[in-house]
Parts: structure tokens; sequence; C-alpha cells
């Protein structure tokens, strides 16, 4: 997992502003399918939006962590319901600033 600095999560905090979450945590919570889904949006995207509907403060959380260790993925953001997760692809599609 990479650790982003302030400087780098500001820059994606900005390529992530115009972005739809791709993935949608519904009433069935966090699934295997769902985690799949979602390292796939990764694989393919690198900075992705999940949006998690109906859980509390204290679940959001939980489901947060788990998506965060299952996928190696990194904490962008929270906002309300919608988590901003970034993780480099093979390809590195996005040049991330000098820490």
């Amino acid at each position: 997992m990479t650790t982003l600095s302030t400087k780098q999560k500001q820059f994606l905090k900005g390529l992530a502003h115009h972005l739809n979450p791709v993935v949608m945590l519904g009433g069935n919570g966090l699934t295997e399918g769902v985690l799949a889904e979602i390292e796939n949006a990764l694989d393919h995207h690198e900075l992705i939006k999940v949006k998690i509907a109906g859980a509390d403060r204290e679940t959001k959380q939980l489901i947060i962590d788990a998506i965060i260790r299952e996928t190696q993925a990194s904490n962008v953001q929270t906002i309300g319901h919608i988590l901003v997760l970034y993780k480099a692809s093979e390809e590195k599609k996005i040049q991330l600033p000098r820490k």
C-alpha cells in the first residue's frame, strides 16, 4: 500500500472531483463480488469512488477499513457516503507529484 503525502492526496482529490462512483455498496454490504468489482475498477482506473449507502457511521468505517485491507488501496478521502480510493496499476496511468 502506498502512503500518500498531503500534496499527493490534494492532487488525487482534484482528479476525483468529477468522478462518479463506480461501485455501490447496498444492503448486502461488502461481499466477495463487490470486492472483486472494486479491485477490477482500481486496476482499470487507479482512482475510483465507492458509494457506501445505508450504513451507520461505525459500520461504514468497518467497511472502509475492510476495503482498504483487502484491496491494499490508499484512502484518499471519505466524504459522507463516498470513499475515494487510489491504487497504482502496473501501467501507472496517473502521474503523482513528488512527495
